[in-house]
């Protein structure tokens, strides 16, 4: 609930982040990282088996969260380079 309240977003919309239901937006991101005090990136990064005294793992995302973040990211490279 407070990283919820923090990001100015109900713990609804948090919950189906991390069930893999919704997809945040960049913007969201950030502000999720901004949140843990982490670089963005550190919430798709595998930690798992990398050193077993890590004691805090990010999380994987599931297929269908990987397929529209390529999407979304697609869209955004093809948006930008239609400026030029």
């Amino acid at each position: 609930m407070k990283l919820a309240e923090h990001c100015g977003t109900s713990p609804s919309y948090i919950g189906e982040i991390e069930t893999g239901r919704k997809f945040p937006s960049t913007e969201m991101i950030e502000k999720i990282a901004g949140v843990l005090r982490i670089e963005a990136y550190h919430l798709f990064v595998d930690r798992r088996g990398v050193d077993s005294s890590c004691k805090s793992a990010y999380p994987l995302l599931p297929n269908a969260m990987k397929a529209e973040m390529k999407d979304e990211i697609s869209a955004a490279i093809t948006n930008i380079l239609s400026r030029y």
